[in-house]
């Protein structure tokens, strides 16, 4: 087969093609590589692949042909160079902190993040000596004014878990590389469809492969994208010895999902923006948070930066939490769960699950309140989520 550079090509070709090394049997559809190890030529060639002077397999937990195959395909899609994948998206960010990291290190990390993301920041990266300071989103003095000589980076969620809030990306990669820091972008809720993250200037991308990569809720899987320098120096070394690892099925799931991401991703988008409007007509509802809005703060940043508004809206009830739990209690075929990014619409209760381990004081600091519900909206037939909501209503 002749070599192609997908570089040539569309982000939803890339999704369909690229990665794609076929075998000698000449397989139309990527097979899974269910192997533990590989066998080598000869005891020098196994010499030559452990000290990397030779391409090629070693040991699945670092190598694996279709793992390969899905880390290719994304680092296209994202406009990296290389991509390294992971048992889930968590794992994904504990490489990047294990990889940059050490003791007397400082990251500043956005207010409005996935819980798990402060916690890991806050509670592990800090029995270590990594000291973490928490600024607004979308206040770009705030982020300045947090930076120490001893930051080695920015991480940041935009949209903004569960607010959908948006960060001027080009403008903190400015401010990070000013003071010789990092910029890292969770690209999860826009996906490169959406959103490209290093082409604004941010120097790593970190996914959470079980959303919308998956799109129907089967597999857990993480990503990090960026230059090869620092994937090679910094990331790779961590999976090689941790092995945080992604399944061979995962991976092959994973790749199914890419193949139809950028249609799905519309569809959100617009299921979500239909919805998002008709909340804002429901006497009971106070507040409405999608960048699609008019009345968003940064929807004006938001279609600069995002070729669509994504598939996630937030928004706040005339009420506390009963009110909110009453709602997400009479729904009938929406999903309770807090997963999203799935064909299936979830609806959930940020300040007692994505977020509730937080402290309430942190909680309120992040904007998030008991009123608060957040939906992920899936492809269903847009009326009939609105029929389902409405007795809540």
């Amino acid at each position: 087969m002749t070599e192609i550079d997908w570089n040539d090509y569309s982000l939803e070709t890339q999704a369909i093609r690229a990665g794609h090394k076929r075998t000698h049997e000449d397989e139309h559809s990527i097979p899974i590589f269910a192997t533990s190890s590989y066998v080598f030529a000869s005891a020098e060639e196994a010499a030559l692949r452990f000290t990397g002077k030779q391409p090629g397999n070693i040991y699945s937990r670092f190598t694996n042909p279709t793992v390969n195959a899905f880390q290719e395909r994304l680092a296209f899609m994202e406009h990296g160079e290389r991509c390294l994948a992971f048992a889930s998206g968590m794992a994904a960010i504990m490489a990047v902190g294990m990889g940059l990291l050490k003791a007397g290190d400082h990251v500043v990390c956005s207010r409005s993040v996935f819980g798990n993301t402060v916690l890991m920041f806050q509670n592990y990266f800090g029995k270590f000596g990594v000291e973490t300071d928490f600024a607004e989103l979308t206040d770009l003095s705030a982020w300045e004014a947090a930076i120490r000589p001893s930051t080695r980076f920015l991480f940041l969620e935009t949209p903004s878990n569960p607010l959908m809030e948006i960060a001027d990306i080009s403008a903190l990669a400015d401010i990070a590389h000013r003071h010789d820091c990092l910029l890292i972008v969770d690209n999860v809720f826009c996906t490169p469809v959406l959103q490209k993250p290093l082409t604004l200037g941010a120097d790593l991308v970190v996914h959470s492969a079980t959303k919308y990569m998956d799109g129907q809720g089967r597999c857990v899987g993480g990503a990090v994208i960026g230059s090869e320098s620092i994937i090679e120096k910094e990331i790779y070394p961590f999976l090689r010895t941790g092995g945080a690892t992604m399944s061979p099925f995962n991976a092959w799931v994973f790749l199914s999902g890419l193949e139809t991401l950028s249609i799905r991703m519309k569809a959100h988008c617009e299921n979500a923006f239909a919805l998002a409007q008709w909340l804002q007509q429901q006497e009971t509802v106070e507040t409405v948070h999608y960048p699609g809005l008019p009345t968003h703060a940064q929807h004006e940043l938001a279609k600069r930066q995002q070729s669509h508004f994504g598939g996630v809206v937030s928004f706040e009830l005339k009420g506390g939490q009963e009110q909110a739990w009453n709602l997400i209690n009479s729904t009938k075929m929406l999903s309770i769960t807090a997963n999203l990014g799935d064909v299936k619409t979830t609806i959930t209760h940020p300040a007692t699950t994505t977020h509730g381990r937080l402290a309430p004081e942190v909680r309120a600091a992040a904007g998030i309140k008991d009123s608060l519900v957040r939906i992920s909206v899936g492809l269903e037939n847009v009326e009939d989520i609105k029929q389902d909501l409405l007795a809540g209503l």
